[in-house]
């Protein structure tokens, strides 16, 4: 698949261009070709099988940048089962997180494999449309569920659109409470950063209705697809949130933005953006916005 090129459109669709000669490209070849930079998404496997008492094949298996295990299903036009096949095949990975993890260990190193998150695993469905009833059908069920849509525009243009996305129902580490001993002024300053941390997840959250929020020990991810925001836990002055915007494109401030391009940080993001106050906050909704719509 050489010479395909990733943009965003206006319209929030992905669009991948490719000159190839033929028109009828395999949605599922072209996808998996091109998974982490169209769906966030590490490849493992395809056509993975689940052994003869299942008696299946999973069209890809995956796992996520936030170590979340993805099972990811095709169908070429519209198909109420694809929700229910790709269910099928969640469970049977949930009932099998050894073998899973053996996988992830021979593919991509047993580092990867050890932080593997198993409350939130995924299921995309890549389909030709899907109707009002299989995005009621998604928030019936308690998983993380991403309705995908692709489409052909003539002979060069292929894009995927999210159609609908539900996650699943998991606890969210309560706030740390600040220490009893701790000095008046040292409890003031942590509770307003988790004053401020509650202010963010508000802000990011508020961007769109396809977000969905997945909570690791070191950070909290927004993702559409792929993550957009990760928000590290309040420091005792400051609270660091990590974009996908690019940092060449942004006007670097001092203490307030900085580029961490090949630097090691919790979360993903090459844009650190420093939050002390509500007044960073405000300055920093443009740069939640760009990273928003870049993913």
């Amino acid at each position: 698949m050489s010479g395909l090129k990733l943009f965003h459109t206006k319209n929030g669709v992905t669009e991948v261009i490719s000159h190839l000669a033929e028109v009828e490209v395999d949605v599922q070849n072209l996808v998996e070709a091109n998974l982490e930079l169209m769906l966030g998404v590490r490849f493992l496997a395809s056509e993975y099988s689940t052994g003869p008492v299942y008696g299946g094949r999973i069209d890809t298996l995956g796992i996520d940048e936030n170590g979340a295990p993805v099972v990811i299903e095709f169908k070429r036009a519209t198909d109420a089962g694809v929700i229910n096949q790709g269910l099928f095949y969640l469970s049977w990975l949930v009932d099998h997180k050894a073998e899973f993890g053996h996988l992830v260990r021979d593919r991509l190193g047993a580092a990867v494999a050890a932080q593997v998150l198993w409350s939130a695993p995924r299921l995309i469905c890549v389909a030709g449309n899907f109707t009002r009833y299989d995005v009621h059908a998604i928030r019936e069920h308690r998983r993380s569920i991403d309705l995908v849509r692709y489409r052909f525009f003539g002979a060069d243009h292929f894009g995927l659109e999210t159609v609908a996305s539900v996650a699943a129902q998991t606890a969210v580490p309560r706030a740390r409470r600040a220490s009893e001993n701790a000095v008046p002024g040292a409890r003031a300053a942590e509770g307003a950063m988790e004053e401020l941390y509650a202010e963010v997840d508000q802000v990011l959250l508020g961007l769109g209705d396809d977000i969905t929020k997945v909570q690791r020990k070191t950070y909290r991810a927004y993702q559409r697809l792929r993550n957009f925001a990760c928000v590290c836990p309040p420091q005792k002055n400051k609270l660091l949130v990590y974009l996908k915007a690019n940092p060449k494109e942004v006007d670097l401030i001092p203490g307030f933005t900085r580029d961490v391009t090949g630097l090691g940080h919790h979360g993903t993001g090459d844009l650190e953006v420093q939050l002390r106050t509500d007044r960073d906050l405000e300055r920093a909704q443009d740069l939640f916005r760009l990273s928003y719509t870049a993913a």
